[in-house]
């Protein structure tokens, strides 16, 4: 994108509708005023102010994100990625979804893969429109397609977002239950209430994002953009019940909710229950291996199995938290530089946002890496989508693995994957 042409100072107040011009133009002109010697001290400290480029009335995507990262992020290597977490979310649903892989574990399992998918599935034809095909310095209009941009690009990914973290936590608490808290197991871990607690998280999580649907309000503006007159624009402001609640209190209420229960909380708790549940794997582990010196074959391979799934989620949750927390500091940094005091330059928090915002959905397709690698019924169950029978002798055989998931369920054996 070439820089735009020396700009008079009737340009600089009216803008390029382009804040990359913008600033261009606002640094070239005051280089060339202070070179001239031609402004005060006072005199260059308000222009300097007045030529900041304000935030624009109406959606400028350009402003939003820093372009120069977005778009080789969001519109060369997204499309592939989106390609890769669709086929592996698919597959992970399609297996888990197969009757003899129903339990409560495998329900959460499942509810995580498809929030995830729809994380990025919700917002990709806006990332193809603004990014691939490289619309993103253009007005947006009409009205309807500034507020489907604004629910498919910034409030349902967060809701499903917000979905797949809480899921994620009721993942670690359930199976923490399951290996230390093994007779409450039988009560609190079942299929009902785990459905039910799965649809709650849906429904709070939407009730988060809820008032996100509503806070903005789209009008047509007619502009000149570009030498062009009579360009629609969508002019947007705050809608008038938040101004009525108050627009600071608003924010306020709702970053801070969302910094305490959406990052915070289940950051810490989630890295407690996984040092918790390493701790009760290391102790199951020298027990199985007394168990296999008294040649108890049986229960060795019982509690092989267990272990087997622990550490697997164990290293979900893992690869979930290694993105998570910078994302979690980086929200917390912005919003205090926001609205407290300045630590942190805007346009650099932009940048770490979109960067965290991009490993997050750059590890969604590593969950279907974990399951094939750790699980075996996963591994065979995939392998007999494709490969019919691949996996029926083994469970004629009565292989402990199969006896495990038909067989008569315990507290214990209820959430083999």
């Amino acid at each position: 994108m070439s820089p735009s042409p020396p700009a008079a100072m009737d340009d600089i107040v009216i803008l390029d509708w382009n804040c990359t011009h913008v600033v261009r133009a606002n640094e070239s002109l005051l280089a060339q005023l202070r070179a001239g010697s031609l402004l005060e001290a006072e005199e260059d400290a308000n222009i300097t102010f007045a030529m900041e480029p304000p935030e624009p009335p109406y959606l400028n995507v350009s402003c939003e994100l820093p372009v120069a990262y977005a778009q080789p992020l969001y519109g060369y290597v997204m499309p592939a990625l989106l390609v890769v977490t669709m086929l592996a979310n698919t597959l992970i649903v399609v297996v888990l979804s197969k009757r003899h892989m129903r339990s409560p574990t495998n329900a959460v399992l499942m509810a995580m893969a498809l929030c995830d998918m729809f994380t990025l599935l919700v917002p990709a034809p806006w990332l193809f429109y603004m990014y691939t095909f490289g619309n993103h310095y253009r007005p947006l209009a009409p009205i309807a397609a500034c507020y489907a941009y604004n629910a498919m690009n910034e409030v349902l990914p967060a809701l499903f977002h917000t979905a797949s973290i809480w899921l994620t936590l009721a993942l670690a608490v359930q199976r923490y239950i399951y290996v230390c808290h093994a007779p409450v197991a039988r009560t609190w871990c079942t299929m009902p209430r785990v459905l039910k607690c799965v649809g709650w998280i849906c429904f709070v999580a939407t009730l988060h994002q809820s008032t996100r649907f509503a806070d903005r309000v789209y009008e047509t503006l007619t502009i000149e953009w570009r030498g062009q007159r009579g360009v629609t624009v969508c002019y947007v402001t705050h809608a008038p019940w938040v101004q009525w609640v108050s627009i600071d209190l608003y924010y306020t209420v709702y970053f801070v909710f969302r910094v305490v229960f959406v990052h915070t909380v289940p950051c810490i708790s989630l890295i407690v229950l996984n040092v918790l549940l390493f701790r009760a794997l290391r102790a199951a582990q020298l027990k199985r291996e007394k168990l296999f010196k008294e040649k108890r074959n049986s229960e060795c391979k019982r509690m092989l199995d267990a272990n087997c799934t622990t550490l697997m989620l164990i290293a979900v949750v893992t690869a979930f938290l290694l993105v998570e927390i910078p994302l979690a500091v980086v929200t917390v940094l912005h919003i205090i530089s926001s609205s407290i005091t300045e630590i942190l330059d805007y346009h650099i928090a932009n940048v770490l946002i979109l960067f965290t915002n991009f490993f997050i959905i750059a590890s969604y397709p590593i969950n279907f890496a974990i399951y094939c690698g750790m699980s075996r019924q996963f591994r065979e169950t995939f392998k007999e989508l494709f490969i019919r029978g691949a996996v029926t002798t083994k469970r004629n055989g009565s292989s402990s693995k199969y006896s495990l998931v038909n067989g008569p369920r315990t507290c214990t054996n209820e959430t083999v994957l």
